[in-house]
């Protein structure tokens, strides 16, 4: 049995116009949704260093908590078991009158489980800085937030680009998970042209091809702000 291809169907209306919007969709899940994972996370990171042992807890419980949990189960209880908890008025516009449910879902649970994961990348730049720093602005009269502020987090988020760049890329790839909830980012786009034309393989092929080129444009601009912003005596290979 021969396979009747036919990459022709990607360049056609309304297939391209659909790679286009799914791609528009996945690139604001994405980007919305790093916005809360990496303010959050931050913050987490802080609060997980901090010397109170109330927000160190605060923020173990939290990244232990949606570290642990599988990003689709936490999907389907944003989407599905958190409206019903809620009194009937707020059930009401959060599961039809609230703009955009099921996008909106996807990025607060997309946000709040990277948030876990950015959160453990702070604490360890943070830590990698070392104490001297930190005692060191201490000595001279700072404050822990001034310390925070004008010594370590500089210097920790210039050592974690790296790992930063890679959670965003797994943000942009867990993305397609919003298709579960209904909406139609680009994986989503991929499977309703194949139900329409029959050419699964092209279409796919199309969104894989689609997947790398902003992973690797991504991968690419890091890369140089990594170069750029490397701090001296480190292993980053901005400092080479």
């Amino acid at each position: 049995m021969n396979y009747n291809w036919d990459w022709g169907i990607l360049f056609r209306d309304p297939y391209l116009g659909w790679i286009i919007q799914g791609l528009g969709w996945t690139l604001a899940i994405s980007l919305l949704a790093w916005i809360i994972a990496f303010s959050l996370g931050s913050a987490l990171g802080v609060f997980r260093t901090a010397s109170s042992p109330v927000l160190r807890a605060l923020a173990t419980t939290y990244v232990e908590i949606f570290r642990n949990i599988p990003l689709l189960v936490q999907l389907f209880l944003w989407y599905f078991v958190f409206p019903e908890l809620l009194p009937d008025d707020w059930s009401r516009w959060v599961k039809r009158d609230m703009p955009f449910p099921a996008l909106t879902t996807a990025v607060v649970a997309i946000g709040l489980y990277t948030a876990s994961r950015v959160c453990e990348q702070v604490r360890s730049g943070i830590e990698a800085v070392g104490p001297g720093q930190r005692q060191a602005g201490r000595a001279i009269g700072m404050s822990e937030v001034q310390v925070y502020r004008y010594i370590l987090l500089p210097n920790a988020y210039r050592i974690i680009i790296p790992p930063l760049t890679s959670e965003f890329l797994t943000i942009f790839k867990q993305s397609s998970l919003a298709l579960t909830i209904g909406v139609v980012e680009l994986t989503a786009m991929t499977r309703q042209i194949e139900e329409y034309t029959f050419q699964g393989f092209e279409a796919f092929t199309a969104a894989t091809i689609v997947y790398s080129l902003v992973t690797f444009t991504v991968m690419a601009v890091m890369r140089q702000v990594d170069r750029r912003t490397a701090l001296p005596g480190t292993f980053s290979k901005g400092a080479a």
